[in-house]
């Protein structure tokens, strides 16, 4: 294409300037929005090998089958039906195949058109279509010749079946139910020909009556398919069978989507749907699956105020590529692709193989950088390995800020429940009053008391036979067992240079660990056995703990308080207890219990114990107290070792906070004052006391 610009004197190779700008524009444009529904069907063929297996022993086990898709390749048929003769008509032999997406391309829009140079009023070259004297268009034939050589190259290729007509022949027409929004297909006869079967909307009804009847059990459905239709195990339908739920294509709009999920997923059924995402290890497919992250983190309340109940927890925030994070990591990872220091590619080729232009002429990134939608874009058209090990890179820079904001708290990760076996309240503090509507704004004081849920040897086992590169690990300190498994890198943002970790899965939580760190740690590999018995006295200790609690929860009408609430711990909780109580509000540690007070005037004082104090500290929060004199207590890092430090001691203090215990250096002209880890407890006690 770019040498077709070229011959047709839409741009001046010699110059590296362009004549056209409009025509240039229109070849690019068209040229990588084919290329993005190109490799996204073919991306889904790819997929049918797995699909088709994992299908066939779904059936066997006695579940029904239901596939979500977007495209259904009407338009393709359409177009090939509308170039045949009418004896061509008579035997039908039609392959649709994603290669039609280029065919047509090349078709309409390649370059062929000879331009005309001229001079503008400022001397500037440029060009504009070229008319021959008897006033056709004249066509470049070079460019006709090298268009008309890709078309047979292509059409000589073995033609690749859309998914949604492959997975109807191979099992068989009669077996699966097609709701969707197309009006015509093509079938293959008894006598192996091919017909043209018309289909209309009662079409459609048939098929998913026939489905939940149990006449056939796999059912196949469309954005066009599924509005206004449910194929849940319904209590009043035959087949109650548990459906298993294959999102075999997200496509663009995400709400869509996840209306889609809901279509197998209703109240009165027998058994709740499995949900199987199906996707490809070729990481420019996040780009779909991304647009469904995205538009579950915007959602809000799915049902009952629960983002979860949409999702399911299918998607991880690092998942979602048009984020805020996102956003920031682009702009890093352009940042090292022009300092040289990504490993995946260099600047001049990563804008030469996608045609996005990041500097200006004097060689300096331009101020204004693509759009992340347009770069995501872009990537899914690179070779594989490169796509990978760019898509690697900019994964870890995302992980990299939403791991900090994990940590600090600063995550918005919606509406978490958190369900326990049974919850009292003990106290309730009106905080505010509104003047205007009588609205109240409380804090709550709930004792909970939950049962832990630890994972199964069983499934543990499962996960480490599907994962190669997992270990075995026992710490030889505490004798807890640990399933060793690759986590997603981080990567250091000013020398790109990558961080490698492990998430080490327990039987009730998961930890995150540096590679480095591991190594230097008291954790261990061993064999299957020893792993095995370990992890189950853990199960069985685990499933007979009950933890008790107390947690405190700002609840009511929360806006107008919103920013009295402590702004490093900004999660929104939903309680609910066996007996389906719920409460929904922010969860306010002990420690900033006394702030709060204080900042809505409320004279009441809440001081903390030191035990508590200590905690919270060593925890990552910071604790304000005025007594024995105003300062802040908090956790700091001084040369890589964690430390309590006291902030704003007077100085003529110093000598008595040694004397019980502390101790001061001196940093960068600063004396600061610390409180041994040991022994903070009891430091602190004396300190407030």
């Amino acid at each position: 294409m770019e040498h077709a610009l070229e011959l047709t004197a839409v741009v001046d190779g010699l110059e590296n300037a362009t004549l056209n700008s409009g025509a240039k524009a229109s070849a690019r444009s068209r040229f990588e929005s084919t290329k993005q529904r190109f490799f996204g069907q073919l991306l889904l063929s790819m997929k049918l090998p797995t699909v088709i297996a994992a299908a066939k022993a779904h059936l066997a086990a006695g579940q029904s089958v239901v596939l979500q898709l977007v495209t259904t390749a009407e338009s393709i048929l359409n177009r090939r039906l509308g170039d045949l003769s009418p004896d061509e008509r008579a035997t039908l032999e039609i392959d649709l195949s994603p290669r039609e997406y280029i065919i047509d391309y090349l078709e309409r829009a390649f370059p062929t058109r000879q331009m005309q140079v001229f001079k503008d009023d400022t001397g500037t070259p440029r060009s504009l279509p070229m008319v021959g004297d008897d006033g056709h268009p004249v066509y470049n034939p070079e460019a006709e010749a090298a268009r008309d050589a890709l078309i047979e190259k292509l059409c000589a290729m073995p033609p690749i079946m859309s998914a949604l007509d492959a997975l109807l022949e191979h099992f068989g027409h009669d077996n699966v139910a097609e709701v969707t929004g197309r009006t015509k297909r093509l079938i293959t006869a008894s006598d192996g020909r091919q017909k043209l079967e018309s289909r209309s909307a009662r079409t459609s009804q048939a098929e998913a009556a026939a489905f939940m009847a149990g006449k056939k059990r796999m059912l196949v459905f469309s954005d066009a398919g599924g509005t206004g239709r449910s194929y849940h195990a319904s209590l009043d339908v035959l087949n109650q069978e548990q459906r298993v739920h294959l999102l075999l294509e997200p496509g663009w709009r995400a709400d869509r989507a996840i209306q889609g999920l809901g279509r197998t997923h209703r109240t009165h059924q027998a058994t709740t749907p499995l949900f199987r995402p199906v996707t490809t290890d070729c990481k420019g497919e996040l780009r779909f699956t991304s647009t469904i992250a995205r538009r579950l983190d915007s959602l809000g309340a799915l049902t009952r105020g629960q983002r979860q109940t949409g999702g399911q927890g299918l998607f991880d925030p690092a998942d979602n590529l048009e984020s805020e994070y996102a956003c920031a990591a682009l702009l890093s990872w352009f940042d090292l692709l022009a300092a040289g220091k990504l490993s995946s590619t260099t600047l001049d080729d990563f804008q030469h193989r996608t045609g996005l232009e990041l500097c200006d002429k004097d060689g300096v990134l331009k101020d204004e950088m693509p759009p992340i939608q347009r770069w995501l874009n872009r990537i899914l058209a690179l070779p594989i390995a490169l796509q990978n090990s760019i898509f690697d890179e900019f994964l870890s820079l995302i992980e990299t800020r939403v791991s900090a904001a994990r940590e600090a708290g600063r995550l918005d990760v919606g509406v978490e429940t958190i369900l326990v076996d049974k919850a009292t309240l003990i106290d309730d503090v009106v905080l505010r009053t509104d003047p205007r509507t009588g609205a109240t704004s409380h804090l709550l004081t709930i004792e909970i008391a939950r049962r832990r849920n630890p994972v199964s040897l069983e499934r543990i086992l499962r996960i480490a036979d599907g994962d190669g590169s997992a270990g075995f690990m026992i710490n030889r300190k505490s004798g807890k067992a640990a399933l060793r498994t690759r986590a997603r890198s981080l990567m250091e943002e000013k020398e790109g240079t990558p961080i490698a970790r492990v998430e080490m899965m327990r039987p009730t939580r998961n930890e995150y660990m540096r590679e480095d760190d591991l190594y230097e740690s008291s954790w261990e590999e061993v064999d299957r056995v020893t792993f095995s018995t370990e992890w189950t006295r853990e199960v069985e200790i685990a499933r007979e703990t009950v933890d008790s609690e107390t947690i405190r929860l700002a609840t009511g009408l929360l806006l107008p308080i919103w920013s009295a609430l402590p702004s490093d711990h900004m999660a929104v909780n939903r309680i609910v207890d066996g007996e389906g109580q719920s409460w929904l509000g922010r969860l306010v540690f002990d420690d900033h219990v006394p702030q709060l007070f204080t900042k809505l005037g409320i004279d009441r004082s809440d001081t903390l114990p030191p035990d508590a104090i200590a905690k919270a500290v060593s925890a990552g929060r910071s604790v304000d107290v005025s007594h024995p004199f105003p300062l802040t207590i908090k956790r700091s890092v001084v040369n890589g070792s964690q430390r309590i430090e006291l902030v704003g001691c007077p100085h003529e203090r110093l000598p008595w906070l040694k004397s019980i215990g502390c101790f001061t250096e001196v940093i960068q002209y600063r004396t600061r004052v610390f409180v041994p880890m040991p022994s903070a407890e009891a430091i602190l006690g004396q300190m407030l006391g």
